[in-house]
């Protein structure tokens, strides 16, 4: 009789103890965390480009001083067209994310 409510006692303890690690075990692993592009875009748009275009202005103004009127104007078209693309490219990625949430919504 003793034998039969120390097992009992014993199953129930174990049981107890099985559902606690099993409760505390994950089921499914966690997703692993990507690049913040966001950030990195925001980042590069808020710091590096306005440094970028300090030194063409400082390297157009030492050509335009130095009598290079044409260079510096041939590299300025150069640069406002380069903007234009890399404006173009922006809009394209909004239309192209307005597009597919309009088709797949």
């Amino acid at each position: 009789m003793i034998a039969i409510e120390l097992m009992e006692t014993a199953s129930s303890n174990a049981a107890h103890l099985l559902s606690a690690l099993a409760s505390s075990i994950p089921l499914a692993a966690e997703e692993p965390k990507g690049i913040n592009t966001e950030g990195v875009v925001t980042f590069f748009a808020s710091k590096i480009a306005p440094i970028l275009l300090a030194v063409l202005g400082v390297i157009f103004i030492g050509r335009a001083s130095r009598g290079e009127i044409s260079k510096v104007l041939t590299s300025s078209a150069i640069a406002i067209v380069g903007l234009a693309f890399i404006a173009g490219a922006a809009t394209l990625f909004f239309i192209g994310d307005f597009l597919i949430n309009l088709i797949f919504e």
